[in-house]
């Protein structure tokens, strides 16, 4: 593709950068077969390839966003399946990152639009507000129905996103010791969603770590990976929060030492192995990012290479893997998570269309929640095709996002190989036939 920006335009570096992926792009057009909002609306504006032309438009002429541009901007998921798809490379994920970046600067969005994103955010990574957040909406839950017929869906979308029983508290970060010779010290991202929303994710991971001799540590100075700033454009935010966990991390790599920072949620992942990008250019930063983005793994990567799990007489479930967008597209870990589950035991079950995103995309089932509950639904008539007993995601806004719409219980895979390794079934089978395997661990 052909651009035509201005010297003084390419001094920035953040145009140097799009003008190389632009110049990639070659208009072959594969991406539009694996666009989840192509396939449904059938608009080029809303695939890969017509965001690229709308965004080299707006950039060249450093004109404000337009209306109609952020919209088909908004309706990006970033699920990057795209990339995965296309034959030239286009990091289309820096692209409209970036474009987001300039949306948040030039367009003025509606009163309400802004007031929701600058709420989710302050509330959504900050696990104290949010806690207090759901329990507030429990009794708004059946307002949802009203709020859909007055045209208030995105409220409702909230609330029926919300749970109705809010999850108990999460144990305190700090240092959990190995069981047994210590073979080496992690760090595991806390989180803030899912630290609220599903705390027994964490728990099984570090059940699993120290089981096999791992000294695992939370700090209690890191905070949100920055992943829902960055894709609302709120480009400081996010920095922000990198730098505060590059910190945290850096003070422990410096102290007792870690080899790896892993995290259960790839949407944190991509976000934190693409650090040394985003503080590319700051000059107290971009060498610690860089390091620490190297060393930030998905729970799936470094379990699997973790020699002789010790496995337990566990039942054989049929299991549909579903491939969170984050870590398949965004992370290119497509195996790790499969391997894993299938030692462990669990039987494997293909989903149809798996490459399509399931709607759930940070924020977007709540901004756009048509097109998310669309996605959903016909992700899960694709799943009950394969009819499992269980559903497998490594994310959790797909995990939410997919036990909306189905009776199936949907879990986490490091849930699975903590059973499987002798820790307890996980809480969302606790009204199958494997119930009695329920409760706390003894450890």
């Amino acid at each position: 593709m052909q651009t035509s920006f201005s010297l003084a335009q390419l001094a920035d570096p953040d145009v140097s950068e799009a003008d190389k992926i632009l110049r990639a792009c070659v208009h072959c057009g594969f991406c539009t077969a694996t666009c989840p909002t192509y396939v449904l609306l059938g608009d080029e504006d809303d695939s890969p390839r017509g965001r690229i032309y709308l965004i080299k438009d707006m950039l060249e002429n450093a004109e404000p966003a337009r209306r109609e541009v952020v919209k088909h901007i908004d309706r990006c998921l970033s699920c990057l399946s795209c990339m995965t798809t296309c034959p030239s490379g286009v990091h289309y994920m820096h692209l409209i990152d970036h474009a987001r970046v300039h949306v948040e600067k030039t367009y003025r969005r509606p009163f309400i639009d802004r007031l929701l994103r600058s709420a989710l955010l302050r509330v959504m990574t900050n696990p104290k507000l949010f806690r207090w957040a759901l329990i507030a909406a429990l009794p708004a839950k059946p307002m949802a129905p009203m709020l859909d017929f007055v045209g208030l869906k995105r409220f409702a979308a909230m609330l029926r996103l919300a749970p109705w029983r809010v999850p108990r508290r999460s144990p305190m970060p700090g240092v959990f010791p190995a069981v047994g010779p210590r073979r080496g010290r992690v760090a595991l991202l806390s989180g803030c969603v899912a630290r609220v929303l599903a705390p027994d994710i964490n728990k099984a991971a570090v059940q699993v770590l120290t089981r096999h001799g791992f000294e695992v540590v939370q700090m209690h100075d890191e905070g949100c990976c920055g992943a829902l700033a960055h894709h609302m454009g709120r480009k400081e935010e996010a920095h922000a929060a990198a730098c505060r966990n590059i910190d945290a991390w850096s003070r422990e790599m410096n102290g007792e030492g870690i080899d790896a920072i892993l995290t259960t949620a790839s949407g944190c992942g991509t976000t934190m192995k693409d650090y040394g990008f985003m503080l590319r250019n700051d000059p107290n930063y971009a060498v610690r990012a860089q390091k620490i983005a190297g060393m930030c793994r998905d729970i799936s990567e470094f379990i699997n290479e973790i020699n002789h799990l010790e496995y337990v007489s566990r039942p054989s479930l049929e299991v549909a893997y579903h491939p969170a967008c984050s870590l398949t597209h965004g992370q290119r870990v497509t195996e790790a998570p499969k391997v894993m589950l299938s030692e462990a035991g669990f039987v494997l079950k293909d989903i149809p269309e798996s490459h399509l995103c399931c709607g759930s995309a940070g924020t977007y089932n709540m901004f756009q929640p048509e097109l998310a509950n669309r996605l959903r639904d016909r992700k899960i008539a694709n799943i009950d095709k394969a009819m499992p007993e269980l559903i497998a995601a490594g994310n959790i806004g797909c995990i939410i996002q997919i036990a909306g719409g189905t009776s199936i219980p949907v879990v986490h895979p490091i849930e699975l190989i903590d059973w499987a390794t002798g820790g307890s079934a996980p809480r969302a089978l606790e009204r199958t036939r494997w119930s009695d395997t329920i409760g706390d661990s003894s450890e």
